[in-house]
């Protein structure tokens, strides 16, 4: 999912309890989902910095050329101006593009 095009808020919001549990139909349920789904998000926004960042790395650089790399830095910087993952998540979660299932309820309709 591309995450640079999120309308996730950039700052927490007070939100009603009630929205999350629109869902699941229990509020506990849908912050574990949310929980789990911030956790994806944290891991394939580090994968791609690091994707990102790696082209930048060698081995010869000294310790003054590594500050003075500006695309780095700015690289950096759009990462740290995104919405955190939990936002993301919580946006997501209230737009209804989670897939979420839970297989103990699966086994009660069988």
């Amino acid at each position: 999912m591309n995450y640079k095009k999120t309308n996730a808020p950039l700052t927490t919001k007070t939100r009603n309890l009630m929205d999350y549990a629109q869902a699941t139909g229990n509020i506990y349920e849908s912050v574990v989902i949310m929980s789990k789904r911030a956790n994806q998000i944290t891991s394939e926004i580090k994968t791609d910095l690091t994707q990102k960042l790696k082209e930048f790395g060698s081995k010869s650089d000294t310790l003054e050329e590594e500050f003075d790399n500006r695309e780095q830095t700015e690289i950096s910087r759009f990462y740290e101006r995104m919405p955190k993952p939990g936002l993301i998540a919580e946006q997501e979660m209230l737009d209804g593009k989670i897939y979420f299932r839970n297989p103990r309820e699966e086994k009660k309709f069988k």
